[in-house]
Formats: C-alpha cells, sequence, structure tokens
C-alpha cells in the first residue's frame, strides 16, 4: 500500500483539481450531482479559508482522492451552525485502500476546530451502498430521501441527505 499524503488542495491549483475531478464525473458520473458541462467554467468550489475548503489525497505526488467543505449559511445567520461534505471522489485505481477514510476523518478533525459549526451535512447517491456504510462508519445518518432528484440519460436517482451532528 502506498503512503498517503492528505493536504488542502488551494484555489490556486484549480486546474489540478478540476482534471481530477472532470475524469471522475466522467468515469462515475451516476454517482454524482454535477456533470463535466457543470464544472467547466465554474469557480474552485471552496474559499481557502477555515470554513470553505478542500483535501486532497495524493499518493506519490499524484492526485488520488478529493473532498470538500463549506459553510452552508456563510451569509446567513439562521444557517451558519452547518456546513456541507461535499465533491467526494476517491480513483477507481485507490479505492478500497482507506483514502476515503482519511479524506473524511481530516475534514471532520478540521470541522470541529470551528466552534460555530455543530453539523455537517451531504448528499449521496441513495444506491450508492459503500459510500453510505462509509459514512455511517462516522456518525452520520439519513435524514430524508428524495425520489427522482436526478434526472440523467432518461434515469432517475435517488439522493439521500445525511447528517453528522458535533454538538
Amino acid at each position: 500500500m502506498n503512503i498517503i499524503d492528505i493536504v488542502e488542495i488551494k484555489s490556486d491549483q484549480v486546474e489540478q483539481y478540476k482534471k481530477f475531478l472532470t475524469f471522475g464525473l466522467i468515469n462515475d458520473e451516476e454517482n454524482f450531482r454535477i456533470t463535466p458541462n457543470d464544472d467547466l467554467n465554474a469557480p474552485f468550489p471552496t474559499e481557502d479559508k477555515l470554513d470553505s475548503f478542500s483535501l486532497g489525497a495524493y499518493s506519490d505526488n499524484e492526485l488520488v482522492g478529493v473532498v470538500s467543505f463549506a459553510r452552508d449559511g456563510k451569509d446567513r445567520e439562521k444557517l451558519k451552525h452547518k456546513g456541507i461534505l461535499f465533491r467526494m471522489y476517491v480513483s477507481k485505481d485507490f479505492r478500497g485502500q482507506g483514502i476515503a477514510k482519511k479524506l473524511i476523518e481530516k475534514v471532520i478533525e478540521r470541522v470541529k476546530q470551528i466552534s460555530d459549526i455543530e453539523q455537517i451535512n451531504l448528499t449521496v447517491i441513495a444506491n450508492n451502498d459503500k459510500a453510505k456504510k462509509l459514512y455511517e462508519k462516522f456518525g452520520f445518518v439519513t435524514f430524508s430521501s428524495e425520489s427522482k432528484a436526478i434526472k440523467w440519460k432518461e434515469k432517475y436517482f435517488t439522493e439521500d441527505q445525511m447528517v453528522l451532528q458535533l454538538k
């Protein structure tokens, strides 16, 4: 097994990030709610802040996994106690090595340092059992399901919303 380094990806690394994520959006399209076209002109997903960051998993300087976190209500007083874990992806060649687990651990560790964030929410395709089981190991629980949340290539997908209560 390779040594995996988990480090913050900054907005000035947007090209490397987008190249990696676009590969995932193409090759794992049924596990994302966005398409490569949706992301084509989108800015970097986070703001290089304590409460808005992206992490990368690197193996021998190769980006092999990503995850992002942002405060849900960054400009809304009634929502700022929540954050969202999103754009979680690990390259197929590196799955089964605990990389997703390390990424989630690091997100939770960092978010716990933000005193006013009380919960982390995420959305996952309902039939993505591996992802859901991993999130559940960290204490995430499903609190809602939306059938037909996504329609892609004439096929519908149900999304589950999950939450981890930190406080």
